[in-house]
């Protein structure tokens, strides 16, 4: 399965390459949203798109992205002078006499500042950084769609989570970013064949055992080029609340030689770039064309290297 992946959502190459505009909508309605929640993560290679905004409505996106990057600020540097000040009194404490309980107020001080230090920096800087297009599960990205008569990139989240279903499936189905081949026409029926989506990757990691310890593995393919990643998505709709979710998952299959004999079960499938516009369009195609738009897949070596602890 693929638990996460290094994607591309640079608009101006996808523009280029693949002839895809922004979702501007969906965008918008999506950063607006993690205003009133937070919990929302939403890939920062996504953001960099409206780092320089000409329009008005990338403007407004952009003020909304700025506007949760200083709520989250304030919030950190609150909590950062709450655990220099447990620090400081811990650390006084010892001075004074050995316990356990300021010995272990000295070690989660230290580890909080420094993952507070470490997040503040983060939504500080400026410069983008190859981790902001690594995504995993749970996070919001952008995938293309067929939308009109054109292709757009709109954010969803990774973690499909299917129309009709209670909200409560994300926790008992975990692994629902990906949807088996082998259960594509059961359990996938309501979108397979009619919401399909594609998510351009430059690399996915696996897990995968090592004599008994978990490794996680970067897969890239041979020679380097983006994956099309066949996709499925969902829209489902709060009940209760009419609020939507759009979420996703990737297509995935029985793997090449090289990736089962590295110790992984599973494979994302890489569109060939001529069947994206038949695979994005699916509505009036039949199981067996759609079918054979996943075989007739790229091939490449995948190689891959232990990702870096």
């Amino acid at each position: 399965m693929c638990y996460s992946a290094q994607i591309l959502q640079t608009i101006r190459r996808l523009r280029r390459e693949l002839n895809v505009h922004i979702d501007y909508h969906e965008a918008l309605k999506l950063f607006l949203r993690r205003l009133d929640d937070p919990g929302i993560t939403i890939s920062r290679g996504f953001e960099n798109n409206f780092t320089d905004p000409a329009t008005e409505i990338e403007r407004q996106i952009k003020a909304a992205i700025d506007e949760h990057r200083a709520r989250q600020s304030t919030k950190a540097e609150q909590e950062l002078f709450k655990q220099k000040t447990r620090l400081v009194n811990a650390e006084r404490s010892l001075q004074a006499k050995e316990t356990k309980k300021a010995r272990e107020d000295v070690r989660i001080a230290g580890s909080k500042i420094e993952a507070l230090t470490d997040k503040l920096s983060r939504l500080r800087r400026n410069d983008s950084d190859p981790e902001d297009d690594r995504i995993f599960p749970m996070h919001y990205a952008g995938v293309i769609i067929r939308k009109g008569d054109g292709n757009v990139l709109t954010p969803m989240r990774y973690h499909c989570r299917p129309a009709g279903k209670l909200a409560s499936i994300d926790r008992q189905f975990p692994g629902l970013y990906n949807a088996r081949r082998d259960n594509i026409e059961k359990f996938w029926r309501a979108q397979f064949g009619t919401s399909h989506a594609v998510m351009v990757a430059e690399s996915f990691y696996e897990n995968v055992d090592r004599e008994g310890k978990n490794v996680v593995l970067q897969f890239q393919p041979q020679p380097r080029g983006d994956m099309l990643i066949a996709c499925l998505y969902s829209r489902w709709v709060d009940p209760k609340t009419g609020e939507d979710l759009l979420s996703f998952a990737a297509v995935t299959d029985e793997p090449p030689p090289e990736v089962a004999a590295a110790g992984h079960d599973r494979m994302i499938v890489n569109l060939k770039r001529e069947n994206v516009d038949a695979w994005l369009s699916p509505v009036g195609r039949s199981d067996a064309e759609l079918q054979a738009l996943l075989e007739e897949r790229e091939r490449p070596f995948y190689e891959y290297q232990v990702e870096a602890a």
